[in-house]
């Protein structure tokens, strides 16, 4: 019988049959008294039920990573759409988008969930944990697969996989169900013993633990802005008739995606002229602090945002946050050493009160520029003046934090939350992350802009996040309005940029599998010429040749 050579991330090696199971190597390792999810094999994920068919290096994936977590919770996902078939069979599950530690779920019909019937699902998720019943990978023919999602009345399913043309198509299967599989899940459903589904809006969030929290579902903490959100761009989707990927690659195809192109952009420029008639109704704004994560768009918002208070009689004074750095010496350091610039104490805010203060005041106050080279802040010898029209525009991580502007009284400040929250899906039970949104923006514009390559830009991004969750998150429900900036065409256009990015990254980095994830992502897009996007759009912050200066 031919063998393989397995190599362990310890270095040790080991020789098995052709076709050994992924799980059987990984017992050898002495891992399976861990949260053992799934299994990178030459840095690729793969499920645990995946069979090795050649010489290869492998490394136990564990659900307190990120890797894991992210298995651990479409495989949640996937437990509640089979529960939902086996109860509600003639109802349309959709996933929706993640509040706090949960995703969002409803049915198409919007007819609200009744507590007893959140409580039945629940009940039916736990007896399929309990019965451990194996998740089987299988790979069924492009045209079978096709009838059998015509026959289950997966439409938005059927739908994507009109962009797919490979003979076989992957699908998880458990208990008679069967979806497409997006990406690996856990091998049985008695791995996902640590969840939560309770009632919410209608409809029911399906709670799961944070990585860093992984035996725990901790308390629910309500994002009522994100849900406010998140109806808002349903009900758009509705009103133009594209909520999945499918749907919207049809579009790309038939010739009509520029007309759904004008519309979305049309629709944007409209709730930002809204925004800006929400803040001329506040008579006491003196200041509008805009805050986002990386990549929601917030300068090209805060750009457009200025337009619409001129055709209101304001003048909108942009202030650079960057310009109130403290000297580069006496900046913080995080917990590897290194300067955080990320932090609230990185920055002068004495300095910066005082000159807001005094603006207000009306007062002449000359404005400073930090010398990125030095390390140290200057004068510029220009001086500035509020009148009566004037209104100051701060754009930067910390402007929904109070401790920004503890001097400046609440009634003068107008806070927006900018963010990027799509509300595509894959089809009905594959949700496309907001985190993957803005991470495919941000890669791109590192590498149009700021020379940074893909692999660089994947290697930062877990530290982007945890500023977030330490800097922004906490603070959005203190905004006083909110944009959402996806434009849900953006991501066909952001594939023709971020593929080839993508590629550069090889099986030996150790940026693989999340660039192989992410590839496989866009694989579901058609592609969508960079020239149908208009000069003024937010996607040009990232692909660039906008009419906006940045």
């Amino acid at each position: 019988m031919t063998r393989i050579t397995v190599t362990y991330d310890s270095g040790e090696t080991a020789s098995y049959p052709l076709g050994v199971k992924a799980l059987d190597v990984l017992a050898r390792s002495g891992k399976l008294d861990q949260p053992l999810v799934a299994i990178l094999v030459d840095n690729e994920l793969m499920s645990l039920d995946t069979e090795l068919e050649s010489d290869c290096r492998v490394r136990a994936v564990l659900a307190d990573s990120a890797a894991g977590a992210a298995v651990y919770r479409r495989s949640l996902c996937f437990l509640l759409a089979i529960a939902s078939r086996e109860l509600f069979p003639e109802r349309r599950l959709i996933a929706g988008m993640a509040i706090g530690t949960g995703f969002y779920h409803y049915y198409f019909d919007e007819i609200p969930l009744t507590k007893a019937q959140v409580a039945s699902l629940s009940d039916r998720i736990s007896v399929l944990i309990t019965k451990d019943i194996p998740i089987r990978h299988e790979k069924w023919p492009w045209e079978k697969a096709c009838a059998y999602f015509e026959k289950t009345g997966q439409l938005d399913t059927l739908a994507l996989m009109e962009n797919l043309n490979e003979p076989q198509i992957p699908l998880n299967e458990c208990a008679g169900f069967r979806d497409l599989q997006i990406a690996p899940l856990v091998s049985s459903t008695g791995d996902l013993s640590i969840w939560e589904l309770i009632p919410y809006h209608g409809g029911m969030l399906l709670r799961y633990p944070h990585k860093d929290k992984a035996g725990v579902i901790e308390p629910f903490v309500d994002v009522p802005l994100l849900y406010r959100i998140s109806e808002e761009y349903k009900e758009r989707g509705r009103v133009l008739g594209v909520g999945s990927v499918g749907v919207l690659n049809r579009l790309s195809s038939s010739g009509r995606i520029k007309e759904y192109i004008m519309v979305a952009e049309a629709l944007q420029n409209k709730k930002i002229a809204a925004l800006a008639e929400a803040v001329a109704a506040e008579a006491d704004t003196k200041v509008v602090l805009l805050a986002g994560p990386s990549s929601s768009g917030k300068t090209t918002t805060s750009k457009k945002l200025a337009i619409q208070l001129k055709v209101l009689g304001y003048e909108p004074i942009p202030i650079e946050l960057d310009n109130f750095f403290i000297d580069r010496s006496k900046t913080p350091l995080d917990d590897e050493g290194k300067p955080d610039f990320e932090c609230l104490e990185a920055l002068d805010i004495a300095y910066l009160n005082e000159l807001l203060l005094r603006l207000f005041n009306g007062e002449d106050v000359e404005l400073p520029v930090y010398d990125f080279k030095a390390g140290t802040r200057r004068g510029t010898g220009q001086t500035l003046k509020l009148g009566g029209h004037e209104i100051l525009i701060l754009e930067g991580i910390h402007g929904l934090n109070d401790a920004l502007t503890p001097k400046i009284a609440r009634e003068i400040k107008f806070k927006i939350y900018v963010s990027a929250l799509t509300q595509l899906n894959l089809d009905d039970h594959n949700r496309i992350s907001t985190t993957d949104y803005r991470l495919l923006r941000r890669m791109v514009r590192d590498h149009n802009f700021r020379g940074h390559s893909a692999r660089a830009t994947l290697a930062m991004w877990p530290s982007v996040q945890r500023g977030e969750r330490a800097h922004i998150f906490p603070f959005q429900n203190s905004a006083d309005a909110a944009l959402n900036s996806a434009l849900d065409y953006e991501l066909g256009v952001l594939k023709v940029f971020a593929d080839p990015l993508l590629r550069t990254i090889k099986p030996t980095m150790p940026e693989y599998s999340e660039a192989r994830r992410i590839q496989a992502f866009l694989d579901n897009f058609t592609p969508i010429p960079a020239q149908y996007v208009p000069k003024d759009s937010t996607l040009r912050e990232f692909i660039g040749e906008s009419d906006f200066h940045y």
